[in-house]
């Protein structure tokens, strides 16, 4: 069975999280949003864990897999997924010496390298691939040139894109020829905007977290959506002081340093990977599925300020009553139909679908944009 899973979120307790961020405010925002398998977020903080217990089982009959997001000694994050939670508490213990806050952070800084969390991962049958990979900060490819750098002689079991980067971004990659690509939301707030923005389809031979780890193992993944990589905040080389964009050799030429305003220039994901691609022939990867939250789809045809806006509200109301859910509207439901409730927006995800988009990119902090 196809299944839409974001595997990658925050609860409450994490900083720059909204305190909505609740069991029961994720589950209902993935049945509107089309997502069948959520991770749990923040699965090492035992609060956490004990106010999932009653929502394990559901009545959306959403597939909740225990999930946390840590960062090691080096500033390089990781996502760790495990069957049950009981795994992580047992990882709990392990990674007590190396952190004095797993009782009150949500994502924990830890004082071990990425090997060794990894080793600690494996020890407690769990699975673990690097967060948002090609982000210029705390992340895989900020501090090392490969992943092996990172892991040492431990295995890692996938790789998140993260929202700067598609599966093209990685297919040049020796070291990812095997891996399974995951785009998942990182999510801070449980609303539709934000919750499985990026997600990824996979084929899943059951209803439980071990066939979600199994389907990642299998490299399983039949499709990834997620955002236009030109949105992310730093997908151009940029300055991080006035965003001003630069090409690689302008940068270089400049030694990083922005001639505007002397603010320091932060190296583009889209270049980044470029520099790591080997590969002469890159791997054949699942469909890549660009595509914009309809709710800032909405926003952007009634021309209001922002998705939480009450016209915009009501339209997207409109649209997951007729169509039950936000992926089926944006990637499924035919033009004709869509049109039955809003012929300028059906018009607007139709060009979102076909990539007749206008990108503003994003560099050096700042987010991209879209016009249509």
């Amino acid at each position: 069975m196809q299944k839409n899973t974001d595997l990658h979120l925050h609860s409450c307790f994490s900083m720059a999280t909204s305190p909505d961020m609740l069991p029961e405010n994720i589950l209902s925002g993935c049945r509107t949003k089309g997502i069948h398998v959520i991770g749990s977020g923040d699965a090492l903080h035992p609060e956490w864990r004990r106010m999932w217990k009653p929502f394990v089982e559901n009545a959306y009959g959403i597939t909740v897999v225990p999930q946390t997001e840590v960062e090691d000694s080096s500033r390089v994050h990781h996502v760790i997924l495990a069957e049950t939670f009981d795994q992580f508490a047992e990882l709990q213990e392990l990674f007590t010496p190396a952190c004095t806050h797993l009782t009150t952070s949500g994502r924990p800084h830890l004082h071990m390298n990425g090997e060794a969390v990894a080793s600690a991962v494996h020890e407690v049958g769990g699975i673990i691939g690097p967060a948002h990979a090609f982000t210029p900060w705390t992340s895989l490819f900020a501090a090392y040139s490969a992943p092996s750098e990172c892991y040492g002689e431990e295995s890692f079991e996938f790789c998140e894109l993260g929202l700067s980067a598609d599966s093209t971004y990685g297919a040049g990659i020796a070291e990812f020829a095997d891996v399974p690509f995951l785009t998942n939301s990182d999510a801070h707030s449980p609303t539709p905007v934000k919750l499985g923005r990026e997600f990824t389809r996979m084929e899943v031979a059951g209803d439980t977290p071990k066939a979600v780890l199994t389907a990642i193992r299998d490299n399983a993944v039949v499709l990834n959506a997620g955002f236009f990589p030109e949105e992310g905040k730093y997908n151009h080389t940029a300055c991080t002081r006035c965003y001003a964009q630069f090409s690689l050799a302008e940068a270089e030429a400049l030694h990083w340093k922005c001639p505007h305003d002397k603010g320091r220039i932060k190296l583009g994901v889209r270049e980044r990977a470029e520099k790591l691609s080997t590969l002469a022939e890159p791997t054949v990867r699942p469909r890549y599925v660009k595509m914009i939250p309809l709710g800032e789809v909405i926003a952007r045809v009634l021309d209001v300020s922002s998705p939480n806006t009450k016209k915009c509200a009501a339209m997207y109301c409109r649209f997951i009553e007729a169509f039950d859910n936000e992926i089926a509207v944006l990637l499924e439901v035919p033009f004709a139909d869509l049109c039955s409730v809003s012929p300028e927006v059906a018009e607007a995800v139709v060009k979102m679908r076909e990539g007749r988009v206008t990108l503003i990119p994003g560099g050096g902090g700042k987010y991209g944009s879209f016009e249509f």
